[in-house]
């Protein structure tokens, strides 16, 4: 049921309508993510009546922060400096964020360099609006040693400044991330089985 003592289990709703989001939070899942601003927005909207956190964990482009800083609980992919300013100037409140790092140095992927992270974390120091918690990476596909190296570098890093959480693992690797101490799983397409058993009556 990927509940596990001492984690938060996001639901990455990428793969769900709402739904499907009602019947998982029937289940006992309150935490919700999304990877695109307009989707959380308006699912949001949708399920107003629940009681949910509701977690940004796609990339944020700037000209984006105003309509949705105030909407969500956590950002889990704060990865430049323009974005922090940008945070400080809309948000009403401290938000909870992760900085994102990238340290499988895969082009495609968002983050900052290992190498830039000590500036990172002194500079995001004076936005009084970010409360940074901890740290957030991807796996790398199909390479389970690669995976493995990249949570254990992220818990080692979260201990190294003094955070609390580390936000790794989805679907295919959550396992990895589990046994390097991760705080936050972000977990989509694994939920579609508990779906379908809740639907034929396996799950109650």
């Amino acid at each position: 049921m990927y509940k596990f003592a001492g984690v938060t289990t996001i639901v990455a709703t990428k793969y769900f309508d709402t739904k499907d989001m009602r019947t998982l939070y029937e289940l006992g899942y309150a935490n919700f993510g999304e990877n695109r601003v307009q989707n959380l927005l308006s699912k949001k909207q949708e399920l107003s009546g629940l009681d949910i956190k509701w977690h940004l964990i796609g990339p944020l482009q700037t000209n984006k922060v105003k309509q949705i800083i105030n909407e969500i609980d956590y950002l889990h992919t704060l990865d430049r400096i323009s974005l922090a300013e940008s945070i400080q100037k809309y948000a009403n409140n401290p938000l909870n964020c992760f900085i994102q790092v990238n340290l499988t140095k895969e082009e495609q992927k968002n983050g900052i360099l290992l190498e830039n992270l000590d500036d990172f974390i002194n500079e995001i120091r004076k936005y009084d609006k970010i409360n940074v918690i901890g740290l957030m990476a991807m796996g790398k596909l199909d390479d389970d040693i690669m995976t493995d190296h990249v949570f254990a570098k992220l818990n080692e890093l979260k201990q190294k400044y003094h955070l609390t959480a580390t936000s790794m693992g989805m679907s295919h690797d959550y396992k990895i991330a589990l046994k390097h101490g991760a705080n936050f799983l972000r977990i989509g397409s694994a939920f579609k089985e508990i779906i379908k058993e809740h639907e034929n009556g396996i799950i109650r």
